[in-house]
């Protein structure tokens, strides 16, 4: 696939084009992805770390284990993917992007209308009062916190409002509603698009993987850009395993 092929002619005739993300797109920053092969939940208790039950009796454990995952995220840049879709959404070839990732890099790559419906560690909130924490401020917050602790992440606490209450991430943990706002935003960019593109994503994940679905079911033409199968590869107007060598040349040279 090239520039002048297949995927760029869609791009061109489509009238609103939506992306749909997964966590292949950012592997190629050097992230982990969740559930591949080398993923974080084949670790030990990793399927805490997003548990609302349990972060409510233990909230450090959070802390630790995505400290390197998600806050000191130094060396960890937008992948081509990104840069891509980012330059997409400036020349109007892309109405959005609607993420399942938690780790704001398309916001960082610049792209404007992301659709985050898992959440994001942008903000964070005190589950007393409400009050809302930027995510630089916790991160600053947890910096401190490791000169104290050898710079050990395993023995950070989660921070605390000046109520005393603990703060939490605005990710959408196992056990709670996804985020209406951006629900809503993407469920309406999916009712109108003319194009989906489905990078990264294996299309496991309930209720965010029926956008795509329903939009290839009224006979929008899909595209799949994926290391592995998924649910819909065989209503794919166009198939592709390796999202580096499909978006390779459009970083080059354009659609």
């Amino acid at each position: 696939m090239n520039p002048g092929g297949p995927l760029a002619e869609l791009l061109k005739k489509s009238r609103r084009t939506v992306a749909f993300t997964g966590a292949g797109v950012s592997t190629l920053s050097g992230l982990r992805d969740f559930r591949g092969k080398n993923g974080l939940y084949n670790d030990l208790d990793a399927d805490r770390i997003f548990d609302l039950a349990y972060f409510s009796i233990n909230p450090d454990f959070y802390y630790q284990k995505t400290w390197n995952l998600l806050y000191e995220t130094a060396g960890v840049e937008p992948s081509l993917v990104h840069r891509v879709l980012a330059r997409w959404e400036a020349e109007g070839l892309l109405a959005s992007v609607v993420t399942q990732n938690i780790d704001r890099l398309h916001t960082r790559a610049a792209s404007r209308n992301v659709r985050e419906v898992h959440g994001s560690p942008q903000s964070h909130k005190c589950l007393r009062c409400g009050k809302t924490f930027p995510f630089e401020e916790v991160k600053a917050a947890l910096s401190f916190q490791l000169f104290g602790v050898e710079n050990n992440p395993d023995r950070l606490t989660a921070p605390r409002c000046p109520c005393g209450g603990v703060i939490k991430p605005e990710i959408t943990f196992f056990g709670e509603a996804l985020p209406s706002q951006a629900w809503d935003a993407a469920f309406h960019d999916f009712e109108n698009c003319s194009l989906v593109l489905v990078l990264g994503s294996s299309l496991q994940v309930q209720p965010a993987a029926s956008l795509p679905a329903r939009a290839a079911q009224r006979g929008v033409p899909l595209v799949i850009v994926n290391a592995g199968t998924t649910p819909l590869d065989g209503l794919a107007r166009l198939r592709a395993d390796d999202l580096e060598e499909v978006f390779m040349p459009f970083e080059r040279s354009g659609p």
